[in-house]
């Protein structure tokens, strides 16, 4: 077996930072607009009364827009680079502040969900019904751990909510092939004595039955 498995693209680490380099670009091309007319009009229309300001606050409006625009490009140059990779012994989670090693003795089972059951928005704000609705059809695997490695809180630093159905130790993780991912994290886990299994008051099928559904 390969040393490393195949690097799958965490959608949803890509969706959150698509959502804030659009709101700082709008955020940095505001406050240079604005900068731009306090700056501009006094000198191309004299005859109208525009807002006084200092050339100290023009700068500080000018150095506030550039920051935005910088931090749009940086967080857009980022968008793609989080990924989970399955070793032979551990599932590895990445993020650019974050690399995240999950032994698979950590893992209880794995599954498979869509993401509009593992977030419902029923009775939630406009805003959380907003954020799950363009992923709630799509299907995530479901790391159920005996624990985290590092405290839940801790780990909210680095990676969206959306990564964590609630307080227990799951994980979502949102690929683009969650069949290729499920079948070649499955294959590195039996492979060490780690078969996927199912609880019986699991409200969910187990990753394998889930699997072979898919395929026929």
């Amino acid at each position: 077996m390969a040393k490393n498995g195949h690097r799958h693209l965490l959608i949803v680490y890509q969706y959150m930072l698509d959502r804030w380099w659009k709101a700082t670009l709008a955020i940095g091309l505001s406050l240079l607009a604005l900068a731009g007319g306090l700056g501009g009009f006094p000198i191309l229309m004299p005859q109208v009364s525009f807002p006084e300001m200092d050339s100290w606050g023009l700068w500080g409006l000018i150095g506030a827009g550039g920051f935005a625009i910088f931090l749009t490009i940086f967080l857009a140059s980022i968008r793609k680079s989080a990924y989970v990779q399955a070793y032979n012994d551990h599932l590895r989670l990445v993020t650019p502040f974050l690399r995240l090693n999950i032994s698979y003795r950590r893992i209880r089972r794995t599954y498979s969900a869509e993401m509009g059951s593992l977030f419902p928005t029923r009775n939630k704000s406009a805003r959380r019904q907003g954020l799950v609705r363009p992923l709630a059809a799509r299907t995530a695997v479901i790391l159920e751990l005996t624990s985290f490695p590092i405290s839940q809180s801790a780990l909210l630093l680095f990676i969206s909510p959306l990564f964590f159905p609630d307080k227990t130790p799951r994980l979502a993780l949102l690929v683009p092939d969650w069949i290729a991912f499920s079948t070649g994290l499955e294959s590195r886990r039996g492979a060490r004595g780690n078969p996927a299994h199912q609880l019986p008051d699991s409200p969910n099928s187990g990753l394998l039955s889930s699997l072979s559904k898919a395929k026929k």
